[in-house]
């Protein structure tokens, strides 16, 4: 048996919530995606849970709850930025309320 291999995925890949640029010069927009932390920004992703754009005032965010605190609950790392936008969405607060009730 073989393990390892190039047709084989790894069980425990590093995964990241992050932004994706999307939109046309000067004039940018996000999706919150998952991705595999050795993929490039504008890569190949894993899911799209949300938007974020920074243009409008004030700034619109959307992301999918259900979503990204299933991944979060799954060992996903966010960047700072996604931190940020979690942290704004009140996401972020109902993982730790989510984490603390679990102990």
């Amino acid at each position: 048996m073989r393990i390892g291999g190039r047709g084989e995925r790894n069980k425990h890949m590093a995964v990241k919530i992050r932004l994706k640029r999307v939109g046309k010069k000067k004039a940018p927009s996000y999706r919150v995606v998952i991705a595999d932390a050795r993929s490039p920004r504008d890569g190949r992703i894993i899911e799209s849970i949300g938007w974020y754009n920074p243009l409008v005032e004030p700034s619109a965010i959307h992301i999918d709850e259900e979503k990204a605190l299933g991944w979060l609950k799954n060992g996903a790392q966010p960047t700072d930025s996604v931190n940020s936008l979690l942290k704004r969405a009140g996401i972020l607060e109902h993982f730790e309320q989510a984490k603390a009730a679990a102990k």
